[in-house]
């Protein structure tokens, strides 16, 4: 398992958000989560850029976190599916004021990134 090489700063509040939410697929699969997709198969088609692994690896940090949890149903096929604790619904409103402001300044945004 990778451990990292500076240790995590824990005296701040926004270090901490950073910490947990940091990794370029987690708020997409916090949101497509929240969304109502749950199977692994549909979160993979649903952000169809990361890879399997990746997005794998940022499950399993997001369930480390606390903010999903993995319900495993005995059966064949096996059948998994995530769903948001009551911490990662906390997470929502913070995701929904951010697509907000990314949607208020897009036109500026889009300028200065060139899109």
């Amino acid at each position: 398992m990778y451990e990292k090489k500076l240790p995590i700063n824990l005296d701040c509040g926004l270090h901490l958000f950073l910490e947990v939410i940091q990794g370029k697929w987690k708020i997409n699969l916090l949101w497509s989560i929240y969304s109502g997709i749950k199977r692994p198969g549909e979160l993979h088609r649903k952000i169809p850029d990361a890879t399997r692994r990746v997005l794998d690896n940022q499950l399993n940090q997001l369930i480390d976190h606390g903010l999903i949890k993995k319900q495993i149903y005995d059966g064949f096929p096996l059948k998994v599916e995530y769903q948001l604790t009551a911490l990662g619904e906390s997470l929502i409103p913070v995701i929904m004021s951010t697509a907000k402001w990314g949607e208020e300044h897009r036109n500026e945004l889009q300028k200065l990134l060139k899109l």
